[in-house]
C-alpha cells in the first residue's frame, strides 16, 4: 500500500459532473486549506495480495456482525443500543423473518502491514457510493487502463436487486431520500441505487421521504398518487425514523410494507455494535477493544456517540493530549450514550491519513473507497481519493 501523486485529467470536473457528481462541498487539506472533495491528484496503490486479504477480512467481519445481531435479538439487548422499547418486538421480528438487506460500508484502519481494524460499520445509510462505484472506475480507465481496481459494486448491486426483487410484496419499489439534505448527496446516492434496481428489471419510483403519506383507513403508507407502497428503499437512518409517530407507522406496517434497509439493521448501524463484537470475539485481529459507557481498561481511547454521524462529537484521549470535534450530540450522545474504543490512529502517508471504506453487497465484499484527512478524525472535511491495483 502506498500513496502516489499524478496530474488530474484536464477535464476532470466536467467528467465527474456528467457521471452524477453534483455535490462538491470542499474538503480540508493541511492547515484547513480548501481541497476538492474529489481529489484525483493523489491515489493509493495496493498489491493484489493485500486486496485479497482485505476482501476476506470484510466478509469475515460481515459474518461476525450478523452473529452479533442474532446475539442481541436472542438476549434482548436492545436497551444497549438505545432503541425505543416499543420497537424491540419489531426489530426481532424483522431479523427472524430475514428481511432482505442490500449493502453496507465498513470503515477500516489499514496500513499495509498489520491486519485491517474495524472502526465502525455504516450498515443502514452508507454514502460515497457513486464515488466508489462509478467515478473512480472511470478515472482508472482514463489514467491507468491496464490496471485493476477493487470495484465490482455496480454489477453486484444489480445482481442483489434481482435477488431481492424475487421476494418483494408488490411490483413497484419506491426510493426515498430526505429533501432536508442541502448537499444533494443523499438524493444522488438514492438515484444511483434506483438506477441499479431498474437495470435489474424492477419497476422503481422516486420521492422524498417527506412526501410519504399515511392512509389511516388502509393503515398503509401511500405515495403522491395515493397508491399503497409495497416496498421502500430509504436513505434515511432508522434511528431518526424511530423518534416519532412516523416510526411507529413504519414498524407497524411491516412486513406488508417492506423496508430496505431492514429494521434489524438498526442494530448494525449503531456503534454499540463495536462493544458487543469485542465481547463476542475478544482479541480478534480485525477488532479494536471497545466498551459501552465507560473506557474500561483503556487509557487511550476514542469516545463516540452511539448514534453519531460524520465524525461529530468525537473525543480522542491519549497521553498528554485530548482532541474533540464539534457537533449536535449533547452530553449523553443525543440520548444514545457513548462507546469507547481503543485509539489506534490512522496511518500517515505524506501528512494525510486514509480511512478505507470497504463495501459489502448482500453477503459479498464488493469494493473500496478511500477518504483522506489531514487530521485524526475522518469527518465531513475528508476528501475522496481513488485507488488502483497495478497489473501483475
Amino acid at each position: 500500500m502506498r500513496r502516489e501523486t499524478s496530474p488530474p485529467r484536464p477535464d476532470w470536473k466536467q467528467r465527474i459532473t456528467e457521471q452524477g457528481m453534483v455535490f462538491d462541498t470542499p474538503g480540508r487539506g493541511q492547515g484547513g486549506a480548501a481541497r476538492p472533495y474529489w481529489d484525483e491528484s493523489v491515489h493509493y496503490v495496493f498489491e493484489m495480495n493485500e486486496v485479497l486479504a482485505l476482501e476476506a477480512d470484510v466478509e469475515l467481519l460481515h459474518s461476525m456482525c450478523l452473529e452479533a445481531v442474532d446475539h442481541v435479538v436472542t438476549t434482548e439487548r436492545f436497551r444497549d443500543f438505545a432503541l425505543p422499547e416499543w420497537s424491540w418486538e419489531g426489530v426481532a421480528a424483522s431479523w427472524k423473518r430475514s428481511d432482505p438487506h442490500l449493502y453496507g460500508r465498513f470503515d477500516l484502519r489499514y496500513d499495509g502491514s498489520s491486519p485491517a481494524k474495524l472502526l465502525e460499520y455504516n450498515a443502514d445509510t452508507p454514502t460515497t457510493l457513486l464515488e466508489a462505484s462509478i467515478l473512480q472506475w472511470h478515472w482508472l480507465k482514463d489514467t491507468h487502463d491496464s490496471d485493476d481496481q477493487w470495484n465490482s459494486l455496480h454489477e453486484k448491486l444489480v445482481a442483489r436487486w434481482a435477488e431481492i426483487g424475487e421476494s418483494l410484496p408488490g411490483s413497484e419499489l419506491h426510493f426515498t431520500w430526505s429533501s432536508a439534505d442541502s448537499t444533494g448527496e443523499d438524493h444522488i446516492t438514492t438515484a444511483y441505487l434506483q438506477e441499479t434496481a431498474a437495470e435489474a428489471g424492477l419497476d422503481t419510483v422516486g420521492l422524498a421521504i417527506e412526501d410519504l403519506g399515511w392512509d389511516a383507513a388502509l393503515d398503509r403508507f401511500v405515495d403522491l398518487a395515493e397508491a399503497p407502497i409495497a416496498a421502500l428503499m430509504k436513505l434515511y437512518p432508522w434511528e431518526w425514523v424511530l423518534t416519532d409517530e412516523f416510526g411507529k407507522h413504519a414498524v407497524r406496517s411491516l412486513p406488508e410494507t417492506l423496508w430496505i434497509e431492514p429494521l434489524w439493521k438498526s442494530v448494525l448501524s449503531n456503534k454499540a455494535l463495536l462493544a458487543v463484537l469485542w465481547e463476542m470475539y475478544p482479541g480478534h485481529p480485525n477488532l479494536l477493544p471497545a466498551y459501552l459507557d465507560q473506557p474500561g481498561i483503556l487509557t487511550e481511547y476514542v469516545r463516540k456517540p452511539r448514534l453519531g454521524r460524520e465524525g461529530a462529537n468525537i473525543s480522542i484521549v491519549s497521553p498528554g493530549s485530548e482532541v474533540q470535534t464539534g457537533g449536535v450530540y449533547d452530553e449523553d450522545g443525543m440520548g444514545g450514550g457513548w462507546v469507547y474504543q481503543l485509539f489506534d490512529p490512522l496511518p500517515e502517508f505524506d501528512g494525510f491519513r486514509p480511512a478505507l471504506g470497504a463495501w459489502i453487497v448482500g453477503d459479498e465484499s464488493a469494493g473500496l473507497g478511500i477518504r483522506e484527512t489531514a487530521g485524526l478524525v475522518t469527518d465531513d472535511g475528508a476528501a475522496f481519493v481513488p485507488h488502483r491495483i497495478p497489473e501483475a
